[in-house]
């Protein structure tokens, strides 16, 4: 797992923002919100594989979205930033944020994680 300084000097100000400190990307901003490459998605601070292309839909709201996340790939942890309660989807390797999940999604799973697209590298197929 690289440090803190090796990930300020790896990311941009934008992804060490998102992924160290909880920021979030504008909405229709992101590279992968409306990509169709398959493939599987990793954490852009450590690289674990979080996300498969065949679980990533259009959900409408700016930001890539899946329906399911790699078994055992993310942690969920309560997030009360804006006055609510909302899950927070972090990296189960390195800690880092990478977006919410709600309970909405249109698929069998009921899940959409809403994930920002500076979080992530993707791993063509």
């Amino acid at each position: 797992m690289p440090s803190e300084e090796e990930l300020k000097k790896r990311l941009t100000p934008e992804e060490y923002a998102v992924l160290r400190t909880g920021a979030t990307e504008a909405p229709f901003s992101g590279e992968f919100v409306h990509t169709d490459t398959q493939g599987t998605f990793n954490c852009k601070a450590c690289s674990n594989p979080l996300f498969t292309s065949e679980k990533k839909f259009d959900s409408g709201t700016g930001w890539p979205s899946f329906d399911d996340a790699i078994a055992g790939s993310v942690e969920m942890k309560t997030d009360m930033s804006l006055g609510m309660a909302r899950t927070e989807v972090v990296c189960a390797k390195c800690g880092s944020h990478l977006g919410h999940m709600f309970e909405d999604g249109p698929t069998e799973t009921g899940k959409r994680y809403c994930i920002n697209s500076v979080c992530l590298n993707l791993e063509e197929k």
